[in-house]
């Protein structure tokens, strides 16, 4: 028998990534759902968390895929019931956070993970090994999509801890933290913000190397976007290495040559991970993207914009 799992929190990602993948994923079992919507099928279905945790219900672990809010005092409900425990991204609304709920598993002995999930991508694997060891020297980012289809009617989004466009905007950090050799940090940002709203629609970030010597470090952040969306990554190196990861990362360009085309597998591979590391008995604990997302707003200036309606 598979590993016992409950998924608490059946929004979108719920219902299109971690339901059908679990159900062909042998090492696991969907043992309950949690949500105030309704069940799955005929899986055990509780309205909370502490229902869940109350019911005596056997289990091995969490995946939380609500909004990130609520995940700290989840995850740690969950690891003091004695579960282990898979973050969606981002896993937590802050640094402080992850840091308490990464030193917390780590006392119960119970596996964290932090899941990324544009880092699973056989062109970002490679685009990594390509740039492993070489000095960058420029880096732009493109992420631009179309708020209204992606988020429709989730105001969670436009709310202090929502991260606005950087709910998007960190799936491109997690792969840019993951292919680059060495870390960038925020050196400005400029936090486009509807009047009407906490969070940003757009922002432009400009960040510096870690590494000696000069470099042009971008990104465009835009949730404006109609008709076609752009989630694109450009670098290049010192040697002349050119380098272009398209659709979110699972097209890779060398040269403006296509090298590597492989179907979005993101969560079945998550989940493979996951696996691993519970027979292994070690964590997976990631923050760089989400340190990136902090310091953007820690070092952006707000402009406000038009109302977003």
């Amino acid at each position: 028998m598979g590993f016992k799992l409950a998924i608490i929190g059946l929004g979108k990602i719920a219902q299109d990534q971690h339901l059908p993948v679990v159900a062909r994923n042998k090492d696991f079992e969907l043992a309950a759902v949690v949500s105030s919507r309704g069940g799955h099928g005929d899986v055990p279905a509780f309205r909370t968390p502490a229902e869940l945790f109350r019911s005596g219900l056997k289990l091995d672990a969490v995946a939380l895929c609500m909004p990130p809010e609520p995940r700290f005092a989840i995850a740690r409900d969950a690891l003091d019931a004695g579960l282990h425990v898979l973050m969606e991204k981002p896993p937590t609304t802050t640094m402080g956070e992850l840091d308490a709920i990464t030193a917390h598993a780590h006392r119960a002995k119970r596996i964290l993970f932090t899941t990324w999930h544009s880092q699973y991508n056989k062109a970002v694997d490679e685009a990594q090994r390509l740039l492993k060891g070489k000095r960058v020297t420029r880096l732009h980012v493109s992420w631009k999509e179309d708020v209204r289809h992606w988020h429709p009617g989730q105001d969670w989004i436009w709310e202090p801890g929502g991260f606005g466009v950087f709910d998007p905007g960190i799936n491109a950090f997690s792969i840019v933290t993951k292919i680059l050799p060495q870390p960038v940090f925020v050196k400005s940002a400029m936090l486009e913000t509807p009047r009407n709203k906490a969070t940003p629609i757009a922002a432009q970030i400009t960040f510096k190397p870690s590494w000696e010597g000069e470099a042009e470090l971008t990104a465009d952040l835009d949730w404006r976007q109609t008709g076609e969306q752009s989630w694109s990554i450009d670098v290049e190196a010192a040697d002349g290495l050119q380098l272009a990861l398209r659709r979110g990362g699972s097209e890779l360009y060398i040269a403006g040559k296509l090298t590597v085309q492989a179907p979005p597998e993101e969560y079945k591979d998550i989940y493979v991970h996951f696996a691993q590391l519970l027979r292994e008995g070690r964590s997976h604990v990631d923050g760089a993207p989400l340190q990136l997302v902090s310091d953007s707003f820690m070092m952006g200036r707000r402009t406000e914009t038009e109302p977003f309606l």
